[in-house]
C-alpha cells in the first residue's frame, strides 16, 4: 500500500532520545542528511561507519558537523555474491552511546548488524532497517528482515520488495533518496533558440555510467547538441579516445564542485544519465532541468515521469538516441519539463522530506 505524499502529512516531532545509525561507509553526499536528522534528535545522533573496499569509487567524508561520528574498522571478506562486511566494535559503540533507537543498513551481508540487533533486543529497544529493497527469492533476506521493527526504503520499488518478502506493509516507509535540500524558487532559464541546446552529464567516469552510449547517441543527432561532461574517473582516457571518433566536440570539464557546478547546471538545457547511479539527477532537477535517465535500482521511477523526462532501458542505444531526439526537438516543452522537475524536488524529493520520513518511522516504533 503506498505511503501518503510527504506534503500531505503534518511535520513530525523531534525524536526525544539518543539515536544511533550504522552505515557501511559514510559517503560525502550523505553528511547533510545525517546532520539534519541529528539536529532533530533531542539526545543527539551517533553515526558508526567505516571505509570502502579498495577500488570502490566512493567519495567518503572524514566526519560530520552536528552528528557524532565514530569510525568503524571495516573488514571486507570475500567478493561478489559471497561478500561480507564485519564491523568490529559495534557493540562497544552502542554501549558507549546507549541509544533509545537504532537504524541499521538492512543488508544481511553486513554481518555485525546481527550482534547490534541482539544488543538492542536485550534492552527491549527498537531497531529500524534502511535499504534499497530485497530480492524476492532469497530466504536469507526474509529471515533477516523479520528482526526489524520497521523498514525504510530508498524507493517505492524497494518498499514493494520488502512487502513481497512478507514484511508487514504498515511498517514499511519510503524515504525517497535525496542529496539536496528543497530548492528556492526557480529562476527563468535562458531561451534555447539561436544556439545548440546543451546536454549535461555529471558523475564519476566509470564504465557502468555508460557514457559510451551517450557519445554515440549524440553522434547520431543532426544537428548535434553541445555535450558537457563533468567528472573524473578511471574511464576518462578511454572515453576521450571514443569521443574523438564519435563526438569530437565533447567538452570535458573534469571534477567541478560548488558554485562552479551550479553554474553548469543553470547553463544546461537537458541532463542525461545513460547508466547506473545518479544522485546528480536530483541535483539537476532542483536546478530546473528535464532529465533522460536509464532505469536502474528503482529510485529512477520516483524521480522521472512523462512530465519531467524520459526513462530508457539500460544499455539500449536506440532508446537513448530516440529520447534525446524527442527532448531536443521541442525547446518550449523542454522548459516546461524542467519546471516540473523543480516542483518534484521542491515538494517531495529532498533532504528535509527524507528526515521527516525517518522521524515518522521512529515515532511509530518508539512512541512518545
Amino acid at each position: 500500500m503506498p505511503r501518503p505524499e510527504a506534503s500531505a502529512l503534518s511535520k513530525p516531532a523531534p525524536f526525544p532520545g539518543r539515536l544511533a545509525v550504522q552505515q557501511r561507509v559514510l559517503p560525502a553526499y550523505r553528511v547533510p542528511f545525517f546532520d539534519q536528522l541529528a539536529a532533530r534528535c533531542a539526545g543527539g545522533l551517533s553515526l558508526f561507519a567505516g571505509s570502502p573496499r579498495r577500488g570502490e569509487a566512493i567519495l567518503t567524508a572524514a566526519g560530520t558537523t552536528i552528528a557524532r561520528f565514530t569510525p568503524a574498522r571495516n573488514r571486507h571478506l570475500l567478493a561478489g555474491a559471497a561478500y561480507l562486511c564485519i564491523q568490529p566494535g559495534i557493540q562497544e559503540w552502542l554501549t558507549g552511546w546507549d541509544p533509545q533507537a537504532l537504524i541499521l543498513e538492512a543488508n544481511p551481508r553486513y554481518w555485525s548488524n546481527r550482534s547490534a540487533i541482539a544488543w538492542m533486543r536485550a534492552r527491549r529497544r527498537p531497531v529500524i532497517g534502511w535499504g534499497l529493497g530485497a530480492p524476492r527469492s532469497r530466504f536469507l533476506w526474509r529471515g533477516f528482515l523479520r528482526r526489524f521493527d520497521a523498514l525504510i526504503a530508498y524507493s517505492t520499488q524497494g518498499a514493494e520488495q520488502y512487502r513481497a518478502v512478507g514484511f508487514p506493509a504498515k511498517r514499511v516507509y519510503v524515504a525517497l533518496n535525496a542529496v539536496v535540500e528543497a530548492p528556492a524558487s526557480l529562476d527563468p532559464r535562458p531561451e534555447i533558440s539561436g544556439k545548440p541546446p546543451t546536454v549535461l552529464f555529471v558523475g564519476r567516469l566509470q564504465e557502468r555510467k555508460r557514457l559510451d552510449l551517450l557519445l554515440q547517441a549524440c553522434g547520431q543527432l543532426t544537428p548535434g547538441p553541445e555535450l558537457v561532461i563533468v567528472g573524473d574517473g578511471p574511464a576518462r582516457p578511454q572515453l576521450e579516445r571514443l569521443a574523438q571518433r564519435e563526438y569530437p566536440s565533447t567538452q570535458w570539464k573534469g571534477s567541478v564542485q560548488g558554485e562552479a557546478l551550479e553554474r553548469l547546471f543553470r547553463q544546461a538545457d537537458l541532463f542525461v544519465l545513460p547508466g547506473t547511479g545518479g544522485l546528480a539527477v536530483q541535483q539537476a532537477m532542483a536546478n530546473g532541468l528535464p532529465v533522460v535517465v536509464a532505469e536502474g535500482d528503482g529510485t529512477q521511477r520516483d524521480l522521472v515521469s512523462g512530465d519531467n523526462g524520459w526513462l530508457v532501458p539500460p544499455g539500449n542505444l536506440s532508446a537513448l538516441t530516440d529520447a534525446l531526439r524527442a527532448a531536443l526537438s521541442n525547446p518550449a516543452r523542454l522548459r516546461e519539463m524542467g519546471a516540473a522537475s523543480h516542483r518534484i524536488v521542491a515538494d517531495r524529493i529532498n533532504i528535509q522530506a527524507m528526515v521527516d520520513t525517518f522521524l515518522r518511522a521512529l515515532e511509530a516504533v518508539h512512541p512518545r
